[in-house]
């Protein structure tokens, strides 16, 4: 929903949601404050000490200004596809020409589908250093917690991913409050050392920054690399705007976030100024030692749980509007909260997401060689980002080249740098979230051309002369008591499956419904939009039934809708007959042949069309379809 609809809601709610998406959408940029100094302080090399701390921090504010509150919250954030925001969102706003959208992929569709495979880098890689960050705190307690700090990081990771199936219904209420507290606390502790030391409030002048890089080109590779680690999770502003609206995070981020993680960092900075011989995290070293520092270490870790939990659920999102889409594999889902059609639970994700994400605990084995390898998923990200806001403020706004060029021109100019900054950290690590979107990236565009090559030879137009009302009157077929729904991949024409039914039964129920289901690139569908029925004759009746990506088909629901509209059957008796598509490569599809294999791979594992559509086995017939690639 966006922020318009938002408009009615009372202050209560209003407050709820504000602070509702403090636990959702700031978890991960949140959590930044554990290491993002720390590593830059690390990587400055042999530079006078307070130039150092002063040029970092100046880095840190002014990167967080430029790119969440000018970038995202300023611009991009205004790009949403009827409430719903993310990289999708804006795939499916610059399709103007949908059917050519739906035909081809463009180079520039190709450049966005990897950018949504790079955040699947990013969600393995931000609950790794997060959660292990938060447990190496333990150190500052007592070094006697150092030989287990990974296997306490893998325990809560475990923990974590083992819990998804029950979903967040009965914690999600906690994450705003705890957020909440978790700002205040950091804030808080950050405003102490800076009365402390209001010298350090010197590093709000931009000319820090730039004078630290200009004077020292060598190394500011690596402490830009560093930098990047104060913006991650930026995109999850605009990825999260359909849960909570523009409004409700515009006024978390300025009056709750922003303010938070600016004095934590200045506080660090301040801490790092007046200990120079200190070694530990600046972070943690806030805290006066003791039960202060032991409270603000639990904190931590459940900060970082609810920022892993948010990426893990944004994950889900992800994918499940990947597959409406056709860029990716039917998989199961399930809804664990029936009043919340956004909180879903994908078994095959959170599988692949935990075996990698304590995988990689166990290589890095610490936070700061993590934070080595973080940061290529996120820059690549942001400039793809920008890439298809440009199409958007082009062919949706209408803007000219020379607005267009200039504003995203600025975006991409900065994100470069940002990423050229990174790419140092290939060899340590940063090719692990590439590896991971590269693999994501070939099996989106083997799906998606190998959906488009079927539709195109089997679906499309070979069977569109023929009328069913015509055929239903022929005297070779017998018309039998009962009903059926024959799943019809285009809303014209004869299905497939129910030509294959005819041939071999010689026969046709009472009633046949010929089911087309559309998945439409928006959110969700208006209820008024949701379903067209048209009456053929002869018993025969044709229903188009439209979705959004972010919405879940369900056949045995449109089933009762059918019989409320006047179709005559009975949705428990119903027989559905699906085609089950059988690959042969070989042929002249416009696919690699590698790629014609590995489709036929991904459709033989693919969740069947009845269990994605909801329907019980006892109620279907599968026909074989063999297609040739």
């Amino acid at each position: 929903m966006s922020s318009p609809e938002h408009a009615g809601l009372g202050r209560t709610t209003q407050l709820a949601l504000g602070v509702g998406a403090l636990g959702v959408v700031f978890g991960d940029i949140g959590t930044s404050p554990l290491y993002a100094l720390r590593e830059c302080i690390a990587r400055l090399g042999p530079v006078d000490r307070t130039e150092g701390i002063l040029g970092a921090l100046s880095l840190i504010f002014w990167a967080l200004c430029f790119e969440v509150c000018i970038k995202y919250l300023g611009f991009v954030i205004r790009a949403d596809n009827r409430g719903e925001g993310g990289i999708f969102a804006l795939l499916a706003l610059g399709n103007v020409e949908r059917g050519q959208a739906r035909r081809d992929i463009g180079s520039l569709t190709l450049v966005i589908m990897f950018g949504a495979a790079l955040l699947y880098g990013d969600g393995v890689i931000t609950p790794a250093i997060s959660v292990l960050s938060a447990a190496e705190g333990l150190k500052s307690l007592s070094t006697a917690f150092t030989p287990f700090i990974t296997m306490i990081a893998c325990l809560i990771l475990g923990g974590l991913f083992w819990f998804q199936h029950k979903g967040t219904k009965t914690i999600g209420g906690v994450f705003g409050p705890v957020m909440f507290l978790w700002f205040l606390v950091i804030g808080a502790l950050g405003l102490w050392q800076v009365l402390y030391y209001p010298e350090v409030l010197a590093a709000l002048n931009p000319l820090y920054g730039a004078k630290l890089i200009a004077h020292h080109p060598g190394h500011a590779a690596a402490l830009l690399g560093a930098v990047i680690l104060a913006i991650t999770g930026a995109e999850a502003l605009y990825a999260d705007l359909g849960h909570f609206g523009r409004t409700h995070i515009i006024r978390a981020w300025y009056c709750v976030v922003f303010p938070g993680l600016t004095l934590s960092y200045f506080g660090q900075g301040a801490y790092a100024l007046t200990h120079p011989a200190g070694l530990e995290n600046p972070f943690f070293a806030l805290a006066p030692a003791g039960m202060s520092r032991l409270v603000l270490v639990i904190l931590s870790i459940a900060a970082t749980i609810i920022a892993s939990q948010a990426l893990i659920s944004g994950t889900y999102s992800l994918t499940r509007q990947a597959i409406q889409l056709g860029y990716f594999p039917r998989l199961k889902i399930i809804h664990t909260n029936p009043e919340q059609v956004g909180q879903i639970y994908l078994p095959l994700v959170n599988a692949a997401l935990a075996i990698c994400t304590i995988w990689v605990v166990l290589g890095f084995g610490s936070s700061d060689r993590l934070a080595a390898a973080y940061g290529v998923a996120v820059t690549g990200t942001m400039v793809v980002t920008s890439l298809a806001f440009y199409r958007v403020t082009r062919q949706r706004w209408g803007w000219s080249k020379l607005r267009a060029g200039l504003l995203c021109g600025l975006f991409i100019a900065v994100e470069t740098v940002f990423l050229l900054a990174n790419l140092h950290k290939f060899a340590d690590g940063g090719w692990l979230p590439i590896a991971i979107a590269l693999g994501l990236l070939a099996i989106m565009h083997t799906w998606k051309s190998g959906r488009t090559e079927i539709q195109e030879k089997v679906y499309s137009g070979a069977i569109t002369e023929l009328k069913l009302a015509e055929i239903a009157k022929s005297k070779s077929i017998v018309r039998v008591p009962g009903s059926a729904v024959f799943m019809a991949a285009s809303p014209q024409g004869v299905p497939l499956a129910l030509l294959h039914h005819l041939k071999s039964n010689k026969c046709l129920q009472q009633t046949a419904v010929l089911l087309t289901i559309s998945f439409e690139e928006i959110p969700q569908v208006p209820p008024e939009e949701r379903l067209t029925l048209t009456n053929e004759g002869e018993g025969v009746w044709r229903a188009i039934c439209y979705y959004g990506y972010m919405e879940a088909p369900d056949v045995g629901a449109l089933c009762e809708e059918l019989k409320k509209r006047g179709v005559p059957l009975k949705p428990q008796e119903v027989t559905f007959y699906f085609n089950r598509e059988m690959i042969v490569t070989g042929g002249n599809a416009r696919m690699w042949e590698w790629q014609k294999s590995f489709y036929g791979f991904l459709s033989r594992n693919a969740l069947p069309v009845k269990d994605y559509y909801k329907v019980l086995p006892t109620q279907v017939i599968e026909i074989g379809l063999p297609v040739q690639l």
